[in-house]
């Protein structure tokens, strides 16, 4: 596997966790654990299929959540957060709490920071 070339330390972090879902997602698995699909897509209403799809293969690509298949009828899929993952707590915190003080335009729907 070839090395990503990148300007500095900030774009490995936005590489990870660019994208406008994906902060979402790891916070959701660090502070409620383990969600199936529909229960991440409850969570992130606004979120299509196939955006969800693609970002949670990008988190699993990037070792910050796994995803487990069991074998039933219909297959049951589980993602956790893993070590790595939970790393980033500290800077989804830190996002959680600049928008609590800077949310005067917004009206939320859910509050997942708490």
């Amino acid at each position: 596997m070839s090395k990503r070339i990148v300007t500095c330390e900030m774009e490995v972090t936005l590489d990870v966790i660019g994208g406008k879902w994906k902060p979402l997602i790891l916070y959701i698995l660090i502070e409620e654990g383990t969600k199936r699909f529909g229960e991440l897509k409850s969570f992130i209403s606004h979120v299509s299929q196939k955006t969800l799809t693609s970002q949670l293969r990008q988190l699993e690509g990037d070792k910050l959540i796994l995803r487990v298949i069991y074998p039933t009828v219909p297959p049951k899929v589980e993602y956790s957060i893993t070590a790595k993952g939970k790393t980033l707590y500290p800077i989804l915190e830190a996002m959680c709490r600049w928008g609590e003080e800077n949310s005067d335009e917004y009206e939320f729907i859910k509050k997942l920071c708490e």
